[in-house]
């Protein structure tokens, strides 16, 4: 394991530990509300600052970007970031349903490069470092193999601040509905993305989303060998708030359907067609090439200070070949073998 993955990985179960002891008293529980329907408790704060310290610890040089805290926390001008989730699934916490989720990831440049989504309630450790594949409490992961959307099963993330634009959700809702199999929302992001990954989910559509929210399972999904873009099909989702992760073949026929609802496509694009995908890596390929004046650098780094690097865009060559499954055991039942002479 990556060094920097192992730090990422103790951080997650520090703060599941903080986690697990406060749902045991959750009618104990100090709620604020940032916002409408937008819950903090004192959980999501302990949780955060215990991964901060453990970073820190290891990193006093990288910068912090976290839910709770934004940049408060490391050096801001860092060219490394970690982004923390501490608890998404706040409001599934509150009401005692166990589905939430601790995510950090560490971006260079704003390309994230370890990811680690841990949950608590079913000790699930899911980890990926960039090119050396996704995992599964140690055990490789991939997403599925289905390449139709009328047999794939889907998740999503159902608006929920009274400024979301509802009406124009239903309209995707609709037309995903229709083709898919079915739609599931258990509302924590980093785990439907982490679902993606497993193959537990075919795809996944959601707006109104923030960096931390993503960045972790975002690269989960691509070492697994899937796809993650925003709704016009361009690389550029842990700032434009619209993601769609699915398999390769899923993805192209989710971006046909949502193109038209992005809020980041060209101004001169036309009009998508409602026909099925027959090669959704070709589509995704050409979309991906699309140029688009979007500029990505280092997370809440002010933009005088930001490394001057290019657009993080999914090309070709990040589309990962079909690869045969591996599997691989713990090292406390790992046995080597012995040389017979």
């Amino acid at each position: 394991m990556h060094p920097m993955l192992n730090v990422a990985v103790r951080a997650a179960r520090e703060a599941g530990k903080i986690i697990n002891r406060a749902s045991l008293d959750i009618d104990l529980l100090r709620v604020a509300q940032k916002a409408a329907n937008d819950f903090v408790t004192e959980v999501d704060r302990a949780a955060e600052q215990a991964i901060i310290d453990v970073l820190l610890k290891a990193y006093p040089q990288h910068g912090i970007l976290g839910e709770e805290t934004g940049s408060t926390f490391g050096d801001a001008s860092s060219e490394y970031q970690w982004i923390i989730d501490p608890l998404d699934g706040t409001t599934n916490f509150i009401h005692g349903m166990p589905v939430y989720a601790v995510s950090i990831a560490l971006a260079h440049r704003g390309v994230v490069q370890q990811a680690v989504v841990y949950d608590p309630t079913r000790d699930e450790l899911f980890t990926a470092t960039r090119g050396a594949g996704a995992f599964l409490n140690s055990r490789r992961i991939r997403v599925s193999s289905r390449v139709r959307l009328e047999d794939s099963l889907i998740g999503t993330g159902f608006p929920f601040r009274k400024h979301d634009d509802f009406d124009t959700y239903m309209e995707m809702f609709k037309l995903v509905a229709q083709r898919c199999v079915g739609l599931r929302r258990p509302g924590a992001a980093a785990i439907d993305l982490a679902y993606v990954a497993a193959g537990r989910y075919d795809g996944f559509f959601e707006s109104g989303l923030k960096p931390w929210d993503i960045a972790a399972g975002s690269l989960l999904i691509t070492e697994a060998g899937g796809l993650v873009g925003n709704f016009a099909g361009d690389g550029d989702f842990l700032h434009s708030g619209e993601v769609i992760a699915a398999t390769p073949r899923v993805y192209g026929q989710i971006v046909t359907l949502l193109q038209r609802f992005s809020k980041v496509s060209p101004p001169d694009a036309e009009p998508p067609s409602m026909a099925p995908v027959s090669s959704a890596t070709d589509a995704q390929i050409a979309q991906m090439n699309a140029p688009t004046s979007k500029k990505t650098g280092t997370l809440a780094v002010p933009e005088s200070k930001r490394p001057k690097a290019a657009p993080r865009r999914i090309k070709a060559s990040d589309v990962a070949k079909p690869r045969p499954a591996e599997k691989s055991l713990p090292p406390s039942v790992y046995k080597p073998r012995r040389n017979k002479d």
